[in-house]
């Protein structure tokens, strides 16, 4: 069984995400903010983080910068799930270390199937190159 964490402070957000995981047969795993994430990863390494871009405090962004930065969590999959679907905002992801981007709302059909897309991609690491 593959493990998600979602991190989203949106609860309605969080739930539709999570509920939609949960019916696949992922293991989830839920946040709602940078520090509740960092708590969960000092535990446990989940096969993806599913990671909301605009949260109070530290952002998703800060979030995937210092989670890239350290040794224990360098090579963990992130993928933003985010409202910010301007032209450029997926460059954006990409340069701060995201591993994927999906954006709000969220397409119920095909979430799971992208979300496991992503957990069997090659590796993580993937940045943006111009």
């Amino acid at each position: 069984m593959k493990r998600v964490l979602v991190v989203d402070d949106n609860l309605i957000n969080l739930k539709l995400a999570c509920d939609i995981l949960e019916s696949e047969n992922f293991e989830v795993i839920r946040a709602t903010s940078a520090d509740e994430a960092i708590a969960i990863l000092e535990e446990a390494i989940p096969d993806l983080v599913l990671l909301d871009i605009g949260m109070p405090g530290m952002d998703g962004y800060m979030l995937t910068r210092k989670l890239k930065s350290l040794e224990k969590t360098r090579d963990l999959k992130i993928v933003a799930l985010t409202a910010s679907a301007m032209k450029g905002d997926d460059v954006k992801a990409y340069e701060a270390g995201f591993d994927g981007y999906l954006t709000k709302p969220i397409d119920t059909r095909n979430f799971a199937s992208s979300v496991s897309k992503f957990i069997n991609s090659e590796k993580s690491n993937k940045r943006y190159k111009k």
